[in-house]
């Protein structure tokens, strides 16, 4: 049985990107909604939020002299390609979704309405949240943090490529000490980087568990909705 009711998965524009050093790899998606299918058949209810690291990041395209704003706008557009990929992969694997986006493109996608949202999830559906909070300024991690409050959910998966939070590099340090379970202060004490500040905070302010574990194993994501010891937990 499911530990969770209701979750908020938080992917990176990465995961969608393959053997491939740019773009949308069709068979790293498949992956994905695979791992997302199998958490949705153990009863949980699904919102994704998905970066897009892939494609276009807001900061870097700032960084390179495109206006801020204009340049987070972009990196939301770029959000809503990585959500439909992913759609059209959860479909073609049997998962009926539906995409919400925080700019209006009714072509597309839904508006995002909070009741609207968790009536689809209520109902079964892998909700797909795209466009950040719809404003610039603000992250992928920010808007996952806001979204999975609004829509009451119990912890916020951050996938990763690790499993879980270490007090330094494993991959440079041998003796690199993994935790299993986190305070928030404790995180902020030792500058572990677990999400966004503004995210961070959020979901600290609020009492949302995060949990940081490695996506990329698979069955991880189902082990870790089912209660198993995946990852970390700050709380």
């Amino acid at each position: 049985m499911s530990k969770f009711k209701r979750i908020l998965l938080k992917l990176g524009g990465e995961s969608l990107l393959g053997d491939r050093e740019y773009g949308i790899d069709p068979k790293a998606a498949i992956k994905v909604a695979e791992e997302v299918k199998s958490v949705a058949e153990t009863g949980t209810q699904v919102a994704v939020v998905i970066g897009a690291g892939n494609i276009f990041r807001g900061l870097a395209g700032a960084a390179n002299g495109i206006e801020r704003a204009t340049a987070d706008y972009m990196g939301m557009l770029a959000t809503v390609m990585n959500c439909l990929a992913l759609q059209d992969a959860l479909e073609k694997s049997g998962v009926d979704t539906r995409l919400q986006t925080s700019l209006e493109m009714p072509a597309v996608a839904e508006p995002f309405v909070r009741r609207r949202a968790i009536r689809h999830m209520v109902k079964g559906r892998v909700v797909l949240l795209a466009a950040g909070t719809g404003d610039p300024y603000f992250t992928t991690d920010t808007g996952a943090a806001l979204r999975a409050l609004e829509l009451n959910c119990d912890v916020i998966m951050k996938a990763t490529k690790v499993d879980g939070i270490y007090d330094k590099d494993p991959n440079k340090h041998p003796d690199a000490k993994k935790y299993s379970e986190l305070a928030y202060m404790d995180a902020l004490k030792e500058r572990l980087e677990v999400m966004d500040t503004s995210a961070f905070a959020l979901c600290m302010d609020n009492h949302l568990p995060i949990m940081v574990f490695n996506f990329f194993e698979k069955g991880n994501a189902k082990k870790a909705v089912l209660g198993e010891p995946i990852g970390t937990i700050v709380k």
